[in-house]
């Protein structure tokens, strides 16, 4: 069984503020960094880092090499990665002093996909090997339809949530990642549990994975379903906690752990990542997740 990410690469332009800006408002940051970024790369960073061997495929600008690098230093085959001309996906993502984060996207390369570019990638895999996908590349209603044909099992992070995902044929999907927000988009439900009801209802042979911030996550498969609560831990950059809890969580499931187990630790790699600033930079390794003492720090 092989593991291919099909998303985003992007430069994270991160300016810590005292508060998001306002509309007519020109706010001085008190600090500024460039990360390496994007859902896509976020995702396969922290596959690789919880211990999967992972592709990922993409299209980067010809300022990409430090994307190309960091794909390597994290452990990420790039065997599939494209340099392309003119500029990589990039982002302006404001960090407030509670470490909330606001992100303005600009999809670049990672809009410029081909079916022809998706068709030579897809014939590298087969029935059985896993297709991850997230919403920030173009064409993602044709890599899923190529994907089911050949057989793959495929997760899909439907972030951001916006009008291209209305061509995609969620009933090829085998797992949903999504937070609440998201699950509203999704369903038209406000209520969790209405949102979750639904979920099961429209998309009765998925697996679900619900994030709901402060209060944790929820799994549900048919009736099976279990709760998972979040570590206290003090929030320094949020940017890329849903990205970990996704790479950790897809981990688990490949390395065969109880869905339990699984949750237990994606929430504490998310929690780890939620300490840190940056994107991909504030990942954990594996090790660093299981060393730490949890018991005392997680909530009620």
């Amino acid at each position: 069984m092989k593991v291919l990410n099909f998303g985003s690469l992007n430069l994270d332009y991160v300016y810590s503020v005292d508060h998001m800006v306002a509309p007519g408002e020109t706010l001085a940051s008190f600090g500024m960094d460039i990360f390496c970024g994007g859902k896509g790369l976020n995702q396969s960073i922290a596959l690789a880092r919880a211990g999967v061997s992972v592709y990922h495929a993409g299209m980067v600008g010809e300022e990409g090499g430090e994307l190309l690098k960091a794909c390597e230093e994290g452990g990420v085959k790039t065997d599939y990665i494209r340099t392309i001309p003119g500029k990589s996906g990039h982002t302006i993502i404001q960090v407030d002093k509670e470490g909330q984060n606001c992100i303005l996207l600009y999809g670049g390369a990672n809009r410029r996909i081909t079916e022809e570019y998706v068709d030579e990638v897809l014939a590298h895999f087969e029935k059985g090997d896993i297709l991850l996908l997230q919403n920030e590349v173009n064409l993602l209603d044709y890599i899923i339809d190529q994907a089911y044909e050949r057989g793959m099992m495929i997760i899909l992070n439907p972030s951001p949530y916006d009008s291209a995902l209305n061509a995609c044929d969620f009933s090829k999907i085998s797992m949903f990642l999504l937070n609440e927000i998201e699950g509203e988009q999704v369903t038209g439900e406000a209520d969790t549990e209405m949102m979750l009801e639904k979920l099961k209802t429209i998309y009765p042979n998925a697996r679900v994975v619900l994030t709901l911030g402060g209060n944790g996550a929820v799994y549900q498969y048919k009736d099976e379903q279990y709760k998972q609560r979040i570590y206290r831990v003090k929030v320094v950059d949020t940017t890329a906690a849903g990205d970990t809890f996704t790479g950790y969580f897809i981990s688990s499931v490949i390395q065969g752990l109880p869905v339990q187990e699984g949750l237990s630790l994606a929430a504490k790699a998310s929690a780890i990542a939620v300490s840190r600033q940056g994107a991909t930079a504030s990942i954990p390794l594996r090790k660093e997740v299981l060393d730490v003492e949890w018991n005392k720090q997680e909530l009620c």
